[in-house]
C-alpha cells in the first residue's frame, strides 16, 4: 500500500510545501507571504487563517488538491522541551504551541495540519520539534547554580541525516553514535548517543562555532565588559551575537560564497576567519567525540555550507582519525517530515502523544533541604 503525504514548513517569508507518494516526491513549492500581508496580523498567531488560505492556493496553482492525503506533517515549533520522535497533533498541543513560548512562524505548523486533516482526512503529525531536548543530565550542569544548559539544535535535519547514514551502515540508528552537524546560517555539532541526541552545542545561547551570522562562544569577561560598556543595549547585543556576529562583523557578508570569493582575490584576513570557522567545528568535534567516549561510527556533515569541498577537507584533516567523515550537503527536512510520517503510517515508529510537561525542570530534587 503507498500512501500520500502533504509536508509543510512554515517559515518567516514563506511556507515550504511537498507532497509524496511514500518517498517519492510529487512536486515541492512555496507559499509567499508578502510582507505587506503579514503587517496586517499583529501576531503570528493571528496569520493562521491567512497562510491557510495562501498555502491551499499555492496547491491549486500547482495543479494538485490535498484530496485523498493519508498524513499531513509540519515542522512545528513552541512546545515546551520535549523527547524527539513523531507526534500526533491535539488540542493540547496546538495551545502550547500558542501559548507565547516562542513567537516563531513554525508554531502554526501543526495547527495548519490540524485543519487540513480535519477537512480533508487523514492524520496530523509534527515530528523532531527545535524544541526536542534529549540532554544527559550531566551535559546540563554549569558553573552557576542558576544557569542550565538545554538543547538547540537543528534537530528535524540532524535526525534525518542520521537515520540516512545508519541505512547507508546497513544498521538502525537507535544501534549507532553519530557526530551530527549542520553548518549553515546555524551550526550545531552533536553527539547522537543510540537514538538519543545526548549533548550539543546551543545554537541560540551563544555555545559553540562562530557562524555566518553568530558570534559563536566568547571569553567570559571580555564581553561580560563589552555588555557594562554603555555602548549597547541589550537588544543591540543580543542581536550582534545572534544575527550580526560571525561573517556579518567580521567580514561584513553572511554568505560564505562570498567569502570564498574574498580568499580566492587574495584577502588574507578572510582566509584566517574562514579557517577559524573550520578549526572551531573541528573542535567542538573533538568535544562531542569525547561525550560519546570516542566510540564514534561516523562524523556526518549537513547543512549548505558543506558543499564546500574547503569545509569538508578542513574538518577531515581535524577529525578523521576519530571517526570515518560522511558529508550529505544541503538540508532535507522536507524529506525528513515526510520520511517520519512514513514511518507512522507504516507502524514503524510509534507516533506520540505530547503530554505538556518539560523534560527538564531543574535539579531541585537533588539539592540538600535547608535546615528548619
Amino acid at each position: 500500500m503507498s500512501y500520500k503525504i502533504f509536508a509543510l514548513n512554515p517559515g518567516s517569508t514563506s511556507t515550504k510545501l511537498a507532497m509524496f507518494e511514500d518517498d517519492r516526491l510529487i512536486f515541492s513549492a512555496k507559499a509567499v507571504h508578502g510582507a505587506d500581508d503579514l503587517k496586517q496580523y499583529p501576531t503570528v498567531a493571528d496569520q493562521f487563517p491567512y497562510r491557510r488560505r495562501v498555502i491551499l492556493e499555492a496547491v491549486e496553482r500547482e495543479g494538485y488538491t490535498l484530496e485523498g492525503v493519508d498524513c499531513f506533517v509540519a515542522r512545528c515549533s513552541g512546545l515546551y522541551p520535549c523527547n524527539g520522535g513523531i507526534y500526533t497533533v491535539t488540542d493540547k498541543l496546538i495551545e502550547i504551541c500558542f501559548s507565547g513560548y516562542t513567537v516563531h512562524p513554525a508554531i502554526l505548523g501543526g495547527k495548519l495540519a490540524r485543519s487540513f486533516a480535519d477537512e480533508f482526512g487523514g492524520e496530523a503529525l509534527i515530528l523532531n520539534p527545535p524544541d526536542t531536548d534529549e540532554f544527559q543530565d550531566v551535559a546540563r550542569v554549569t558553573g552557576l547554580h542558576d544557569v542550565y544548559r538545554t538543547s538547540n539544535v537543528h534537530m528535524l535535519n540532524q535526525k534525518e541525516t542520521a537515520i540516512r547514514a545508519a541505512a547507508e551502515l546497513g544498521r538502525k540508528y537507535e544501534d549507532c553514535n553519530f557526530i551530527v552537524c549542520h553548518i549553515g546560517g546555524g551550526v550545531s555539532v552533536t553527539a547522537h548517543r543510540k537514538g538519543r541526541a545526548v549533548d550539543s552545542n546551543s545554537i541560540i545561547m551563544g555555545e559553540g562555532p562562530m557562524t555566518p551570522t553568530r558570534a559563536g562562544a566568547l571569553p567570559a569577561v571580555p564581553f561580560m565588559d563589552l555588555c557594562y560598556s554603555g555602548k549597547w543595549t541589550r537588544d543591540e547585543m543580543y542581536a550582534r551575537l545572534n544575527h550580526r556576529g560571525g561573517f556579518v562583523d567580521l567580514l561584513g557578508t553572511s554568505e560564505a560564497t562570498e567569502v570564498r570569493a574574498m580568499i580566492e582575490a587574495g584577502n588574507e584576513y578572510a582566509k584566517l576567519v574562514y579557517d577559524a570557522f573550520i578549526y572551531q567545528i573541528g573542535k567542538e568535534i573533538g568535544a562531542m567525540a569525547a561525550v560519546l567516549h570516542f566510540d564514534v561510527d561516523a562524523i556526518l556533515l549537513g547543512g549548505g555550507i558543506v558543499h564546500d569541498r574547503r569545509v569538508v577537507d578542513g574538518i577531515t584533516e581535524m577529525c578523521g582519525r576519530i571517526a570515518p567523515i560522511r558529508a550529505y550537503p544541503g538540508e532535507f527536512e522536507m524529506e525528513a517530515l515526510a520520511s517520519g510520517a512514513l514511518r507512522a503510517l507504516r507502524g514503524e515508529e510509534k507516533v506520540q502523544v505530547y503530554d505538556g510537561v518539560p523534560v527538564f525542570g531543574g535539579f531541585d530534587h537533588l539539592k540538600p533541604k535547608a535546615e528548619e
